[in-house]
């Protein structure tokens, strides 16, 4: 069976993106980074959860505690403040330097290892945070890397299913594909009850207005 190195940060769009690549007959080797983000916890057990779900055949929890000492971003510095004001232009202080792109590198390394044909990232330019690591021009570019970078028998390409959806055509497409959006997570800051008023709790709750159904998530607010 072919197989595509899905990284799931335990985030509804990595879910769906990773539902979509199993639909299209992928075994899926699921990749997981621990990088110090205030809701390591949750978003570990949600992996988990999913990992089960989607009937994933290899897991790599990833480890990369260097990302604490970098600072520099709200998800892993505890000096600096969550933004709750709503979403602003520009890249917000929640962006984590160049994230995706030792992600995609570490996922290269294990789809090389594993014999993969994929690498599929959630990434979502259209209705996201303002990332420049989400862009597909950077993904593209990241492809092209990783193909210079490997052997010559190596051919991985990176799947991005969602990149230019809303969050409420994602929530559409869980619902399709029978995605447990309960086993997700995407709060910037909390670990129990999600915050509700971080940039991304405020995606999320958008998308599920504009898609008429209830986030199955309990929300502190």
């Amino acid at each position: 069976m072919k197989k595509a190195v899905c990284i799931i940060s335990g985030g509804m769009d990595s879910a769906v993106s990773a539902a979509i690549a199993k639909k299209e007959g992928y075994g899926i080797v699921g990749v997981h980074f621990n990088y110090g983000q205030r809701t390591q916890k949750r978003e570990l057990e949600c992996f988990r959860q999913l990992a089960e779900d989607l009937e994933v055949e290899e897991r790599y929890e990833i480890d990369l505690p260097f990302f604490r000492q970098i600072g520099a971003s709200a998800l892993t510095d505890e000096n600096l403040e969550v933004p709750t004001g709503g979403i602003e232009a520009g890249v917000p202080i929640t962006y984590v330097p160049f994230r995706n792109g030792i992600f995609l590198s570490i996922a290269a390394a294990i789809g090389e290892k594993e014999g993969a044909e994929a690498i599929v990232i959630g990434v979502v330019e259209e209705d996201s945070s303002g990332y420049p690591d989400c862009r597909e021009s950077y993904i593209r570019a990241m492809e092209r890397a990783i193909d210079l970078g490997t052997r010559d028998e190596t051919k991985l390409t990176i799947k991005m299913p969602l990149v230019h959806l809303k969050k409420a055509q994602i929530v559409q497409k869980a619902l399709e594909l029978g995605v447990d959006l309960s086993h997700t997570w995407s709060c910037y800051q909390e670990n129990g009850d999600a915050c509700g008023v971080c940039d991304s709790c405020r995606l999320r709750l958008k998308g599920f207005k504009e898609a008429g159904l209830p986030d199955p998530i309990s929300y502190r607010m």
